[in-house]
């Protein structure tokens, strides 16, 4: 670790502590984690070198953060790992609020938001193309590079992600994702109704990707609750309360309750800046049924994105 010079601490992060470093030798800016290591009798655990080989897979793809290298020392007699990240000043929450206050407020501008969308479709795609789930997307694990317009997934190992046996899962289905709470639209799946049924779970990342759009273009989250039964009353009270016309099943689902009954309200309201086009992608991204969920496959084909010039990515 000589090698490398650290600046500051800049968070606490999934492996732990986070640093803003220096590499001495090319002057590149790195962020360094660190993490200890449960070693085993042979040294470093072979499901440690596997998600090790997995983050340098997907790296390979600009959407996703890249890994430079992993280091393993020793202190004080105990093992440390250090991935060694490309640094990025930023994150899409950092971003969203920096259009949000200060002395000059402004909207995100529409081609932003319509690029940032389609460059996290790919990014989650290509982790699910390699059988590789995020289990904590958020905002805060989205990285934006503002020199080139770019965003990245990161914060995607040791922990965070998992694999799945890709056989079980068809292409016109993807691969599904367990994702946070934080700002899952659909908190109702999330209060662990269909943890065993991970064929569906597909279809989460969709309504996921509609809260990241609506926030980017309210500049506010579009659910802003803080508990799971807050979370839902604001989805019923935009969405309307789900219904078994709707959904069929879902009043049988664990831990549902009898919830007021609300009516759907106007998409184009709660996010006015969005374009027909968009409150159209967005209507379809935020279907209670999954079943009736447009897929990341179907989403990228959406007209929303026609005036984006896609050779660019």
């Amino acid at each position: 670790m000589e090698k490398y010079e650290k600046l500051e601490k800049v968070g606490e992060g999934t492996y732990g502590k986070v640093y803003k470093a220096k590499d001495k030798v090319t002057g590149q800016l790195v962020a360094l984690k660190k993490t200890r290591l449960e070693m085993d009798e042979e040294g470093i655990p072979p499901t440690t070198l596997r998600e090790i080989s997995l983050l340098q897979l997907l790296s390979q793809s600009i959407y996703v953060v890249r890994l430079l290298s992993v280091e393993h020392v020793e202190k004080n007699g105990k093992p440390l790992l250090y991935l060694v990240f490309e640094y990025i000043e930023t994150d899409l929450k950092k971003y969203i609020d920096s259009h949000r206050r200060g002395s000059n407020p402004r909207p995100l501008p529409p081609s932003v938001i319509q690029s940032f969308l389609y460059q996290l479709l790919k990014g989650v795609a290509h982790c699910h193309s390699h059988g590789v789930l995020h289990r904590d997307l958020k905002p805060q694990n989205l990285l934006v590079d503002q020199e080139k317009g770019i965003l990245k997934v990161a914060d995607l190992g040791l922990g965070r992600a998992f694999t799945i046996p890709l056989k079980s899962y068809t292409h016109e289905n993807e691969h599904p994702a367990v994702l946070s709470l934080d700002r899952h639209p659909f908190g109702i799946e999330l209060l662990k109704c269909f943890w065993d049924q991970l064929t569906i779970l597909s279809e989460w990342i969709c309504g996921l990707w509609g809260a990241f759009f609506a926030e980017m273009a309210r500049r506010q989250p579009l659910f802003p609750g803080d508990s799971e039964l807050q979370q839902l009353l604001h989805i019923f009270r935009l969405l309307g309360t789900p219904t078994e016309e709707q959904w069929p099943g879902v009043s049988s689902l664990r831990d549902w309750h009898e919830y007021p009954q609300w009516k759907p309200q106007s998409l184009s309201r709660a996010v006015p800046s969005l374009e027909p086009e968009g409150i159209d992608l967005l209507s379809k991204m935020l279907q209670y049924n999954p079943a009736n969920r447009i897929t990341a496959k179907q989403a990228m084909e959406h007209p929303y994105f026609d005036s984006l010039d896609k050779s660019q990515f």
